[in-house]
């Protein structure tokens, strides 16, 4: 059965999840960045029913989350400097931090590797829950969506995504960053880059005092969760396009008859002079940040309304844009024109 969890009496409601997670069944919580689909790391059939619901590979690693940075060398081992500096600065908060796994973690967590993705996120329920579970415990939570598809960040997305196939859905409200975390893992006590995310590129650096080097440009094959190519991807076919070229784009899908969604940053002239009936414009916020935490529930609200091709306007070439870059570029890889 599934239920839909109201912030009050939290007390009660925090008890009644930390008692079916420690009966094995699978509880969505929400955090700072997503919703999370949550099971505790001591039950193995609850980790693998995670995998079964989403329909995720049981090879792709999942985070763990807990709740005290007294914690952190119960889960990891051989913690370098840099993720302690990391993690004292940025805990709790949206940052994963790719690291020896303890004997604690099992090996379906990390998909088979000898890393885990460790975080303690900055949302009150998330943190409540993690504390009532007790010594000993934590949650293997991905987000709580089908593998690939886009993140949840309110209660009623799990809800619209998994139906009753979750024992309960804890509502904290609407996610106040609305994207995943940030993940950086470490090479010899180098940092390394290997999802943008929560925390800029540029934060992690003044707090090291030096510069955090990204996988692609290193071919360091560390393997980490949401890093797939076609990832956080909407049902209709989304296509990303530069901003003087995707109005020229959405007249040439609107003549074959398709009905389209355009969605930019900007506010060119011709955007408003466009009467084309089948062209539709959504206007998102220029700010990066706020851009961030609508893009998932707009692409979930135009994913509902029949479009048949969803454009994006690039965003611009500027470092507090990359995690957005990021999202979108993956989101529309399986439709990208080569």
């Amino acid at each position: 059965m599934n239920e839909r969890i109201a912030l009050h009496p939290l007390n009660d409601k925090i008890a009644a999840a930390v008692a079916l997670l420690k009966a094995g069944k699978n509880v969505a919580f929400p955090t700072e960045t997503v919703y999370g689909l949550g099971a505790d790391i001591t039950n193995p059939s609850a980790i693998n029913r995670i995998y079964e619901i989403k329909r995720r590979p049981t090879n792709h690693p999942l985070i763990v989350h807990f709740a005290e940075m007294n914690q952190l060398e119960y889960w990891a081992t051989d913690v370098p400097e840099p993720a302690k500096q990391l993690a004292e600065h940025f805990w709790p908060g949206p940052l994963t931090l790719i690291l020896p796994r303890s004997p604690h973690v099992p090996l379906s967590v990390t998909g088979g590797q000898n890393t885990v993705g460790l975080r303690i996120p900055d949302h009150p329920i998330a943190l409540a829950l993690l504390k009532a579970l007790g010594a000993g415990k934590a949650l293997v939570a991905p987000s709580a969506n089908r593998f690939g598809r886009l993140s949840p960040t309110s209660a009623s997305h799990v809800h619209e995504e998994f139906g009753h196939e979750v024992s309960m859905i804890l509502d904290g409200g609407p996610c106040k960053v609305g994207l995943e975390s940030t993940i950086v893992g470490f090479y010899h006590s180098t940092a390394i880059l290997l999802r943008p995310g929560g925390i800029p590129v540029t934060s992690l650096e003044e707090i090291l005092k030096q510069k955090v080097i990204v996988q692609k440009a290193q071919n360091i094959t560390l393997r980490a969760p949401g890093t797939l190519s076609s990832h956080y991807a909407p049902v209709t076919p989304l296509e990303v396009w530069p901003s003087e070229s995707i109005q020229q784009r959405a007249q040439e899908l609107s003549k074959k008859g398709l009905r389209i969604a355009l969605v930019t940053w900007s506010t060119p002239d011709y955007f408003s002079q466009d009467s084309n009936e089948n062209i539709h414009h959504f206007l998102m916020p220029a700010d990066s940040i706020e851009y961030g935490h609508h893009l998932y529930a707009t692409l979930r609200q135009l994913d509902q309304k029949g479009f048949s091709r969803l454009l994006a306007e690039a965003p611009p070439d500027d470092p507090a844009w990359l995690t957005i870059s990021d999202r979108l570029q993956r989101a529309s890889f399986s439709t990208a024109i080569h």
